[in-house]
């Protein structure tokens, strides 16, 4: 049965998953472990309190309930409820058997809205129970580093890393925290090296990611050759047709961009509702429109082919899905669903909401590829390109490129917004966003910092924008400029074409 869950899971049918993991759980109704994966699946599918029932009855269950809740904490965090993780988190802090890792678990949540101080007092405790954890040490020294002190930022995570780490994820994380540090003290050259220590530690792991990422890099090669002025133009004039016409916008662009800096500054506004890197426009809205179809079948005639009816369908269910994943209604309010993965699915966007307007996030290319390269990320398809500079820049031109070919041919009201224009003058950017978004002015975006304190934050940028505007991050790349001269002639045609030459 956990054979089918898992084959389910790779094809993406995930009610089928959720299905045989029922029927396991009934089988084995005393199995901790089943209710775990069980609740996690419900909330991956946006079900927060079936997901929720399954991990209170596992907690019922088991002789250690601090454990289990913990890891239900854990997997809230991976559907990306942040709000049911803490509480999970919390009630097993609470436990006897409370875990240093549980109490780091919640100094991070605690961090992620930007409460520092108490985010410290968890770390305290998690050091009271074991003074030498080392996830706990490497986040006393992050904390040290987000309060500016970053001499004992530097010191905590040097005498980490003389350590034997067992758990290779926090020393690839320690080693990128001390590049942090490190580029805050301008001690730019020793920061690229203890950068390129974390990435020796990824590459190992690398190969399957990478092959993924490779697929996706040839999909768009694909779909760049096949873009077809004409079929656009006729996907354009099925808006009628799938009347009525929701207000929605799709904020995309390359990671590290600004995206995050631009979805808080117009969540901060009444008239506006964002979400924040979901899976529901792939999961929910695309990928109903490819079954029946090979996995190698061209995306473009795929889409091409979808009929009225499926696409309502996949509209409905895109709206549907989000609420529950925002927990709340949309109502009158205007959509912008920020997702930079969203810039290589524009044209399912495109064939699905013919009304919909696209922001285009741009940044300095040298700028994009330094802070994707420099930011802790854990391995993944995407992350995998950035393990060198010449892979990054690689994995840049691959979607930017995208996104020139189908500009000019794209039927959707699209607007491009630099960075370096928000953070020199955040109102005139704002304005400029908010007419094209055909919404008034409202000056509740230019204190986003504030906004965003109130919210749990997927986005790795999560530090940068519980803060007021800075511009530190503006030609950042200079600091770095030898080390990226190999990749410069790569990211020529795009400095030359979003201006930044």
């Amino acid at each position: 049965m956990f054979e089918e869950v898992a084959g389910a899971w790779q094809r993406q049918d995930y009610p089928k998953a959720i299905e045989v993991l029922t029927r396991a759980a009934r089988l084995d109704s005393g199995n901790a472990g089943i209710l775990l994966d069980l609740g996690r699946a419900h909330g991956l599918r946006y079900d927060s309190e079936a997901a929720r029932r399954c991990f209170d009855q596992a907690a019922r269950l088991s002789r250690h309930p601090g454990s289990i809740l913990a890891q239900a904490g854990q997997r809230c965090q991976e559907f990306g409820n942040y709000g049911m993780a803490r509480e999970y988190f919390l009630r097993a802090v609470a436990q006897p058997d409370v875990s240093p890792s549980a109490l780091v678990a919640l100094a991070e949540l605690s961090e992620r809205h930007a409460h520092l101080e108490e985010a410290a007092e968890w770390i305290d405790r998690a050091l009271s129970l074991e003074t030498g954890h080392p996830p706990a040490q490497l986040a006393r020294s992050r904390l040290a580093r987000l309060g500016g002190d970053l001499d004992a930022a530097e010191n905590g995570v040097r005498r980490l890393l003389q350590r034997d780490l067992r758990d290779s994820w926090t020393c690839v994380r320690a080693w990128y925290e001390l590049a942090a540090i490190l580029d805050r003290q301008e001690r730019y050259d020793e920061a690229m090296s203890a950068a390129q220590q974390a990435k020796s530690r990824l590459r190992p792991a690398s190969a399957a990611p990478a092959a993924i990422l490779r697929g996706i890099q040839n999909r768009l090669r694909e779909m760049t050759g096949s873009l077809d002025p004409a079929r656009l133009r006729r996907w354009s004039e099925y808006r009628d047709a799938l009347a009525p016409d929701p207000k929605v916008a799709v904020l995309c662009g390359h990671p590290r961009s600004g995206t995050t800096l631009l979805e808080q500054m117009l969540d901060a506004h009444p008239g506006i509702i964002t979400a924040e890197e979901t899976h529901v426009l792939h999961d929910e809205a695309y990928l109903p429109l490819t079954r029946g179809f090979s996995p190698d079948h061209p995306v473009v005639d795929l889409l091409d082919a979808a009929t009225p009816e499926k696409l309502r369908r996949s509209r409905d269910d895109y709206f549907r899905f989000t609420e529950a994943c925002l927990g709340t209604t949309i109502g009158d309010r205007l959509l912008i669903d920020k997702n930079p993965a969203l810039s290589v699915l524009l044209p399912a966007v495109a064939r699905l909401f013919p009304e919909a307007r696209f922001l285009v996030a741009l940044r300095d290319p040298r700028d994009v590829c330094l802070s994707c390269f420099m930011q802790p990320l854990s391995l993944n398809p995407v992350s995998s390109a950035y393990l060198t500079l010449e892979s990054t820049a690689a994995q840049y031109a691959s979607v930017m490129a995208f996104w020139l070919a189908l500009q000019p041919h794209l039927q959707n009201p699209s607007l491009a917004i630099r960075y370096e224009d928000v953070v020199d003058d955040l109102p005139a950017a704002g304005r400029r966003v908010l007419d094209f978004l055909g919404l008034p002015w409202d000056a509740a975006i230019t204190s986003f910092h504030h906004h965003a304190r109130t919210r749990p934050l997927r986005s790795p940028s999560y530090a940068d924008v519980t803060r007021p505007i800075f511009t530190r991050a503006v030609g950042r790349w200079r600091h770095y400029e030898k080390h990226l001269a190999p990749i410069t002639k790569s990211l020529e045609p795009f400095l030359c074409s979003f201006g930044y030459r």
